[in-house]
């Protein structure tokens, strides 16, 4: 099958991770939040491409889930010495990308073609594709006002209690060079266990995305286990934003453009309340630990994806 995965965060990664281990480089194709982009420090940093780039690369770090495995912290030493804002980690290997992505920008190379050359660069095979070349931004409205993601998942460790997100600049953004082609040529669309609210959100709120969502087909993977998210605050975004945690939400927040989902086969008892949505569901170990955990799941999920493309009932 041909498949296009939507990806943010550490478990987006990973699951890209486990489809580039099972599916050619020509199979596969990855759109890639950017809405969590910031500047710091007067460089452009790129959480998410990083993230997914890295795991792509195998050089990212299992112990951190973010950033790289053979990594020094000279250069934050040195800021945090200066007096300078050392709440970001910024590894001295990390720091060379960083400085590079800002460099080429400014040169006016595009995101989407800076993207290209880091992944070129690091024996990236498969297309990594940003989802739009213009900034959006998201901003979370919390209890204590209007903060920016990253000062919020990081400086403030998920603190404040939130009440909504906006994006800023969607109005404005245009999806990325390749990201509707690449949705156009996909026998699948996976929406991986990433955040809902902040990961996959910004990408379907493109124009134009949505849209051409409703007639291909598209499986989602929970990124909630048992109420709790792996990794990250998508459960705790949840129950502020007045709804229960659990699998069976993440399908209702998904609803109107999901053929199927996959759930965590301890999540199994919400496969009847996610099929009364009009959603074929799946039950499979969905926490990978391993890179042959993460290839497993991909296996299941194309597995499943090709039996709905069947019309074979899950």
């Amino acid at each position: 099958m041909k498949v296009t995965a939507l990806a943010g965060g550490v478990g987006g990664a990973k699951l890209l991770d486990g489809l580039a281990q099972v599916l050619p480089a020509s199979g596969l194709r990855a759109i890639v939040n950017t809405a969590d982009d910031f500047e710091h420090l007067g460089l452009h940093i790129s959480p998410d491409l990083d993230t997914v780039v890295y795991s792509l690369a195998g050089v990212a770090s299992r112990q951190r889930g973010w950033g790289r495995s053979d990594e020094a912290w000279l250069a934050l030493d040195t800021i945090g010495q200066l007096g300078g804002p050392t709440w970001f980690n910024l590894g001295d290997r990390d720091l060379g990308l960083h400085l590079m992505r800002s460099h080429w920008l400014r040169q006016a190379v595009p995101l989407s073609e800076v993207t290209a050359r880091i992944c070129r660069s690091l024996g990236v095979e498969i297309s990594v594709l940003p989802m739009s070349d213009q900034p959006v931004h998201t901003i979370v409205e919390t209890d204590r006002g209007s903060l920016p993601f990253q000062s919020y998942f990081v400086e403030h460790r998920c603190q404040p209690v939130v009440h909504g997100f906006a994006f800023a600049g969607i109005e404005s953004a245009q999806p990325g060079p390749g990201v509707m082609q690449a949705l156009d040529w996909a026998d699948v669309v996976v929406f991986c266990p990433s955040n809902p609210w902040v990961s996959l959100d910004p990408i379907l709120a493109l124009p134009g995305v949505r849209l051409m969502l409703r007639d291909k087909l598209v499986v989602a993977v929970s990124p909630i286990v048992g109420g709790l998210a792996i990794k990250g605050p998508a459960a705790k975004m949840f129950s502020e934003m007045g709804f229960k945690p659990s699998a069976s939400a993440v399908a209702q927040h998904y609803r109107p453009l999901l053929t199927g989902f996959v759930l965590d086969e301890s999540d199994e008892a919400e496969a009847e309340t996610v099929a009364a949505l009009g959603i074929e569901t799946s039950a499979q170990q969905t926490i990978m630990r391993s890179r042959a955990d993460r290839a497993a799941l991909a296996r299941s999920v194309l597995a499943f994806a090709e039996r709905l493309a069947a019309g074979v009932p899950a």
